[in-house]
């Protein structure tokens, strides 16, 4: 069975799986729509799929119901930070996506840069910060636009872009409120992208990239998940060579992590035409406004092809103790 080609893929081989979706994080809600998505795509393919919802059922009984792999579209903490990967490992049941050290490294964003500045892999200054007084001093040292958010969140939340002093103490307390562990960034101000990978190790690909184009240049999660706004372009119109080079860019960031199965990084690209990686997720947005099937898509790939390849690329950290 070849996870590179759909066709290939008998569903009746999969076995019985259990598309993990809501879970306890904050981005419950998204996480609730790609995991909908995902379970009726696996189903009209034919495979054995279930929902399974672990902020209501206890995980453990994922092998009482005999499930043989678990498609993760949790998002968040308790679903992509490598807690819910630890305890399918011990259960000895293969899930997709990143491993245990990839996606809690991954969803740790101080973590992720000190990887890829020590990899020699471009990222936007930064501060750890405990007070607001950290924050003001991190706006005097990063200068105006700066941005402020929890190391350990995704879709935006608790994120401020702070273009005056007098906002550093609101934005260190918002972001506080979603997380101990507290960062200020670099504003890069320039096109906006995306670029999905799936495979593992050498096998990895970087798909097309996407360039965003969000109202007011304000890709925050109401633009994200709930309006249509937001203009998604494929192919992404940037310059020659362009393209390539963020696709080799995010292949090594992807790779340098650990990475596999699948994943997405954002890319910010500035008035120089340099590219500079923000972050990357680990377990990506399956819903109607998500990115990687809209990529997947301009490469013929279905979002019911894309389902299926990621869960048949399902695997375990160490498949030795099985």
């Amino acid at each position: 069975m070849s996870s590179s080609n759909p066709s290939s893929i008998d569903p009746r081989s999969l076995g019985k799986v259990a598309v993990l979706m809501g879970g306890r994080s904050a981005e419950r809600e998204v996480s609730l729509m790609s995991g909908t998505g995902v379970l009726k795509a696996l189903q009209g393919q034919g495979v054995d799929a279930h929902a399974f919802d672990p902020a209501t059922t206890p995980l453990g009984e994922l092998q009482q119901r005999g499930f043989a792999r678990c498609f993760i579209a949790l998002h968040g903490r308790f679903g992509e930070d490598g807690t819910v990967q630890g305890a399918l490992e011990l259960m000895g049941i293969p899930y997709t996506g990143p491993g245990v050290m990839a996606s809690a490294v991954a969803m740790d964003k101080l973590m992720t840069k000190r990887i890829w500045l020590a990899e020699g892999l471009s990222t936007p200054a930064w501060r750890q910060v405990h007070s607001g007084a950290d924050t003001r001093a991190a706006f005097a040292a990063l200068g105006s636009p700066m941005i402020v958010k929890p190391v350990r969140e995704g879709s935006t939340i608790g994120l401020t872009k702070v273009t005056a002093l007098e906002q550093c103490d609101a934005a260190y307390a918002l972001a506080a409120g979603q997380d101990p562990l507290v960062m200020c960034e670099q504003f890069i101000a320039g096109d906006e992208v995306t670029c999905p990978v799936l495979g593992t190790g050498e096998q990895a690909q970087a798909l097309p990239v996407i360039r965003i184009v969000a109202p007011d240049g304000n890709y925050d999660y109401q633009n994200k998940y709930f309006t249509d706004d937001t203009q998604y372009l494929v192919p992404c119109g940037l310059p020659e060579g362009e393209e390539a080079a963020i696709q080799a860019l995010v292949l090594k960031a992807y790779q340098v992590l650990g990475c596999r199965g699948w994943a997405r990084a954002d890319v910010m690209i500035d008035a120089q035409r340099r590219p500079w990686l923000l972050e990357i997720n680990t377990s990506p947005g399956m819903t109607g406004h998500s990115l990687v099937p809209m990529s997947a898509r301009a490469t013929g790939l279905s979002y019911e092809q894309l389902c299926l390849q990621v869960l048949a690329a399902a695997a375990l950290d160490n498949p030795s103790r099985a």
